[in-house]
């Protein structure tokens, strides 16, 4: 049945299930974030997501001369995860978990934004007007809809440490496509993973040494595999897939609906329900991801 699908469905798909995956990382993220230093704890993150697509690129395309041509194009790909990994986690650590996941619904405006000028792809009037409302909707959720907190611009410093990050992944996706040679969707994932880890690795190899690897929880572990498996490998194979097959805006679009993704997963692990000014923020981004999906 997915086959049968237009390659254009297909990366729908590809990014609604990426929407879900990115929710969990904001839930599990910020349960384990405070554990290990953002650098060491990402350099694991992408070790372990880098065996898990080697597996899948070792059983499917393998590797070939032509897709190692210009390999800064992995570090320059992987570099910009890894500074919105850092960064994500470090505001983690005070930021709530719905807060940090409106903070990802700007990413759509700084997509389109950045895909106009280095791709050249246009934004016409529906999209803007639905990036501006999406926008809105997110920053009435990170001030939490108290309007005296949005006068005197009253944001916490993790979602300011985080904005920083998003916009490292605002940039990420018209870049992949820019640089991309046509290695297929699992070997370009893979060099960009372990383009991250090898920025990565030399700064984490301190506090990796150092760490008191058996006195970490049974939350940390589970976190760190959630991260590495669903929050990275998937991810990472979905939103390059997606990257090849739609426009860059269209692709930000579903990180609209990561915050709805959160309450309920929220709702589930704690039974605990935003207030409803926070919820009436997520209904406008809802709104904005049908307009522009539209064609």
């Amino acid at each position: 049945m997915i086959k049968a699908m237009a390659p254009s469905a297909r990366g729908h798909l590809a990014m609604l299930l990426f929407s879900l995956l990115i929710a969990g990382s904001f839930s599990f993220g910020s349960r384990i974030a405070n554990l290990m230093d953002p650098i060491a704890l990402m350099s694991l993150r992408f070790a372990l997501s880098g065996a898990v697509v080697g597996v899948l690129v070792w059983a499917g395309p393998g590797i070939r001369k032509s897709y190692l041509v210009a390999p800064w194009r992995y570090l320059v790909l992987g570099g910009l995860f890894a500074a919105y990994f850092v960064l994500m986690f470090e505001g983690l650590k005070t930021a709530a978990p719905v807060s940090a996941a409106a903070v990802f619904t700007l990413v759509p405006m700084m997509t389109a934004l950045f895909g106009y000028f280095i791709l050249g792809q246009k934004i016409n009037g529906r999209i803007f007007l639905a990036l501006l409302v999406g926008a809105g909707g997110a920053i009435w959720v990170i001030f939490d809809g108290q309007l005296s907190s949005l006068l005197r611009f009253q944001i916490g410093q993790g979602e300011l440490i985080y904005l920083v990050g998003c916009v490292a992944h605002g940039l990420y996706s018209p870049m992949a496509r820019r640089l991309n040679r046509g290695e297929p969707t699992a070997v370009y994932t893979l060099g960009m993973i372990l383009g991250g880890f090898f920025v990565l690795f030399p700064l984490a190899l301190p506090e990796l040494k150092s760490a008191d690897w058996s006195g970490f929880p049974p939350v940390f572990w589970i976190g760190l595999g959630y991260l590495a498996v669903f929050s990275s490998a998937a991810t990472f194979l979905v939103l390059n897939y997606a990257s090849m097959n739609l426009p860059s805006s269209k692709v930000m679009a579903y990180s609209y609906l990561t915050p709805s993704w959160v309450v309920v997963i929220e709702l589930v692990l704690t039974g605990s329900i935003p207030h409803l000014a926070i919820l009436a923020g997520i209904f406008v981004t809802i709104g904005s991801v049908l307009i522009l999906l539209r064609d």
